[in-house]
């Protein structure tokens, strides 16, 4: 009935394969726990990862090359037996003990996506990490109320549902870079393609808080790749909150001085955002601003 598939590269799954073995094989229904890890180099986690094998139904399979975040996923719902496929990250762990009979429980006939949602750590972390978690808490940590307001772009991929015969139309897009925003474009394909996706309150835990540096770095590949999508006419220009603030700016040529902005000011945006008190204004003012001068090379 139910295939649980987790990608990983790098990161130590057993905890999150242990937790999710208890809680299904006491359901009494046919399933398969298959982590497919993506061409890893740490040998130390492997060896881990390894264990997962000794566990029913499960199994754990290194690839022999790295294939992308795109890639793999495809593989893995390709591989899959069952009609349900739960896609997990690496680094999640769910809140709930009931966390999949939750989702079982959400499943009705008309069923096609459903979205658990996502949780950050109370806890205030370190500076080096407090970026990606002021980010998180404010902008993807929501409850099914709000994301039930804009269904697919708040829709995220570290922790879903969706039905096999869903996922053989609307699957991840390999041609494009492995770069940001894939959950984006999948979002978007699923509006396209008229999907409908449930959002519903069983969250799981992002556990994996890459570091501030490290995140002000992907952050601007999120815009190379919103760049890219628009330029190949992936997604429209008022799909997403910063594109479509950038075409208005760009109607009247206020991208130009945007992108001056990024020019003079892009190592203080750094400064603040790898700060004690990183300002998610100055976030999105030097994504906006980047965007700007993409546009103006």
């Amino acid at each position: 009935m139910l295939s649980i598939l987790i990608p990983t590269y790098n990161y130590n799954i057993t905890t999150l394969v242990a937790k999710i073995h208890e809680q299904i094989t006491q359901l009494n229904i046919p399933f398969e726990i298959c982590c497919y890890d993506d061409g890893s180099t740490n040998q130390t986690i492997i060896s881990s990862n390894k264990s997962i094998n000794k566990l029913t139904n499960t199994s754990y399979h290194i690839l022999s090359k790295n294939m992308g975040r795109s890639a793999v996923r495809n593989l893995l719902a390709k591989d899959a037996k069952y009609k349900w496929l739960l896609f997990l990250d690496a680094d999640v762990i769910p809140k709930s003990t009931n966390f999949i009979s939750r989702y079982l429980d959400a499943i009705t006939e008309t069923s096609q996506v459903i979205y658990g949602g996502i949780l950050y750590k109370e806890e205030r972390p370190h500076q080096n990490n407090l970026l990606r978690w002021v980010y998180g808490n404010e902008r993807e940590a929501l409850n099914a109320i709000e994301r039930n307001k804009n269904k697919y772009l708040t829709f995220l991929t570290l922790n879903f549902l969706i039905k096999k015969s869903v996922f053989s139309k609307v699957s991840f897009n390999e041609d494009i870079p492995n770069l940001r925003h894939e959950d984006t474009l999948f979002s978007y394909n699923l509006k396209v393609e008229n999907i409908k996706v449930e959002h519903i309150e069983n969250p799981a835990y992002h556990m994996g808080l890459e570091e501030s540096d490290h995140f002000f770095k992907k952050s601007l590949e999120s815009v190379d790749a919103l760049y890219l999508f628009l330029n190949q006419g992936l997604i429209p220009k008022d799909y997403t909150k910063i594109t479509r603030v950038f075409f208005k700016l760009k109607k009247f040529g206020l991208h130009y001085i945007l992108a001056l902005v990024y020019k003079v000011f892009k190592g203080y945006f750094k400064r603040n955002l790898l700060s004690k008190k990183p300002s998610l204004f100055i976030f999105d003012l030097c994504r906006l601003s980047y965007l700007c001068s993409l546009y103006t090379r």
